[in-house]
């Protein structure tokens, strides 16, 4: 799949869905304690080494977004759809949004002292991670912090037809291994400082991994 079709295909199916996705979708106080705590550490750090703000990146309608800042954190969001972009400035009219991809952050080198991708890289092709770490490292300052969260399988494609509610989507869903995504980063120059898997349980269908990583300082900083 090329860039630009898989780029359209993720940015009308979550401006179809945003309404849905927005009412369904828990805050993040209505997560498990595992996944609450690992976004408090995530804004903890970015909070001590204050080397600018975060970006919420795939930020939807921004709940994820108002909880770092609720946390202390100068976050703002990006996103794909910019259906979901309107709902998040409307609940969030204090914070910033803005339409942008991943593939392409608008930013300036170094500018970042955090990154947040939560849930919102695992429609990426594999080939195209690459291009997309490599835009993370890019974006944060030496020695800022990157928090991913998503799911992970052994490598196989999920293409549903239709989400939250019975909604026609064409975006596909690809579960990687952890230790793929692990490699990934450290290619792209990014530190896994640790990595959190949650399996699958009664209340979770699929595997899911969180890393905490860090853009290291450079030479004799």
């Amino acid at each position: 799949m090329t860039e630009s079709s898989y780029l359209a295909a993720v940015r009308e199916s979550y401006d179809t869905v945003a309404a849905a996705y927005t009412a369904r979708v828990k805050t993040p106080a209505e997560l498990d304690p595992l996944s609450r705590s690992m976004l408090a550490a995530f804004a903890e750090l970015v909070r001590a080494d204050d080397r600018g703000p975060v970006a919420d990146l795939g930020c939807g309608p921004g709940k994820v977004t108002a909880h770092l800042a609720g946390l202390g954190v100068s976050a703002f969001g990006i996103d794909v759809s910019p259906k979901m972009i309107e709902l998040a400035r409307e609940a969030h009219p204090g914070l910033r949004f803005s339409v942008g991809s991943m593939t392409a952050l608008e930013l300036d080198d170094g500018v970042l002292g955090g990154i947040l991708a939560y849930y919102s890289t695992h429609h990426t092709p594999p080939e195209l991670l690459p291009v997309v770490f490599a835009e993370f490292h890019r974006a944060l300052a030496p020695g800022g912090h990157l928090l991913l969260v998503g799911h992970v399988g052994d490598g196989e494609q999920v293409r549903p037809t239709h989400a939250y509610g019975g909604h026609p989507v064409s975006y596909r869903s690809y579960l990687l291994p952890v230790d793929r995504i692990a490699e990934l980063l450290d290619q792209a120059g990014l530190a896994v400082a640790a990595h959190l898997v949650q399996r699958l349980d009664e209340g979770r269908k699929r595997t899911i991994a969180s890393f905490l990583v860090r853009r290291p300082e450079l030479p004799g900083a």
